[in-house]
């Protein structure tokens, strides 16, 4: 991540929350609900397949989340836990929660109701999922915006992998980028609407949702994280041209990124999935340390050659293996040539991390996945 020329090629995949659910030997509910269970989660993975990092891409909990529980159902192919407010969760075995109201609905306030300056950070992945004004873990009295924003059991879950590891394993803490979080809480149709609807009013919640996005990567980093991601998944070209990209994305990023430097010394890279090939150059401009997905077509438009020419010595690149129709519907042998071919693009010079494209499916077969080290305990510079 420092572009050095380390002795081997680093291994380091983001895992589908449903793969921990599947494979971890853990209770999903409490992977998703608790911090030491997903710290759990988490670490037995990262040694089951050797990774030489670990994102934490879940917030730390409430350690008292079970004072909202209801009751919980079982119907089968998922489980419902029923929340003493009269709202629901259906948790899959194999996928992320979601949250309902007492109607079946998912919550999403109405752009014209959202006042910016009552904004500050939105996080889709609180147990109680975008309550506006933001609240948290079901509570009754909204978020103060602001260095206090954040709970103090925030941070819970790096401490707890911190704990664990020690300094044998970079971790690494999860920030929403603005815009993400704007199209989180708008839900993406909406959110969309929006930027033709009211550009000035757009950026003005964008502008906010950086300022709450820079404490929490500070906090992040406090709390023992080596690096903080910045989880930029709406910002491919099948969602926004690369004009608006440069409206709406880059400015709040570069916020960010300098915000979060300005206080902590720990790389901040980002997180982008799908169609990028034609904006690599402008994701460069928001001072990004590194590049994580590079998705290969099919599934996105980066080839490893051409992201590796124009990033190198800048910033450090990451992915670019499929996890679809390699690491999930391929052989063992599929990955092993596949990793390889990698490795010999992205490995001469330094600064590549060996990594699927995007997050890896949660039924991918673990055998697969264990090839990644293999390949690169191989691969010598």
């Amino acid at each position: 991540m420092q572009l050095g020329t380390p002795d081997r090629v680093p291994v380091m995949c983001q895992l589908a929350l449903g793969h921990y659910f599947l494979n971890s030997g853990l209770d999903g509910i409490d992977i998703w609900h608790g911090s030491e269970p997903f710290a759990e989660a988490l670490v037995c993975l990262q040694r089951r397949y050797g990774f030489d990092g670990i994102l934490v891409n879940l917030p730390g909990r409430d350690p008292k989340w079970r004072r909202h529980v209801d009751r919980v159902e079982d119907q089968g192919d998922e489980r419902i836990i029923h929340w003493r407010n009269g709202w629901y969760t259906t948790v899959p075995f194999d996928d992320n929660p979601h949250v309902y109201q007492a109607d079946g609905t998912r919550y999403f306030p109405s752009f014209d109701e959202v006042d910016p300056d009552a904004l500050f950070y939105m996080d889709p992945h609180d147990i109680a999922a975008i309550t506006y004004p933001y609240t948290w873990s079901f509570g009754d009295t909204p978020a103060t915006p602001g260095d206090d924003f954040f709970p103090p059991w925030q941070y819970d879950t790096i401490r707890a992998v911190r704990a664990r590891v020690g300094g044998e394993v970079s971790v690494h803490g999860e920030v929403f980028s603005p815009f993400s979080q704007f199209m989180e809480m708008l839900d993406y149709t909406n959110g969309l609407i929006a930027l033709m609807d009211d550009e000035g009013k757009v950026r003005a919640c964008l502008d906010r949702l950086a300022d709450g996005a820079i404490v929490l990567g500070r906090g992040l980093a406090a709390a023992g994280a080596d690096a903080v991601l910045i989880s930029s998944a709406f910002a491919g070209a099948g969602l926004i041209s690369r004009a608006h990209y440069e409206t709406f994305v880059l400015p709040y990023e570069r916020k960010v990124i300098e915000g979060i430097k300005a206080a902590a010394d720990v790389p901040v890279y980002t997180h982008t999935c799908g169609a990028i090939g034609d904006r690599l150059d402008l994701m460069l401009e928001s001072g990004t340390n590194g590049v994580d997905t590079l998705d290969p077509p099919p599934l996105g438009t980066v080839e490893l050659a051409d992201a590796k020419r124009l990033l190198a010595g800048r910033a450090f690149i990451k992915g670019n293996l499929d996890p679809v129709n390699t690491l999930l519907m391929g052989t063992p042998d599929d990955v092993r040539a596949a990793a390889r071919e990698r490795v010999r693009i992205g490995a001469p010079g330094g600064g590549y991390i060996l990594s699927t494209a995007c997050s890896v499916a949660p039924a991918a077969p673990p055998e697969n996945i264990m090839v990644l080290r293999e390949v690169a305990e191989q691969a010598r510079y």
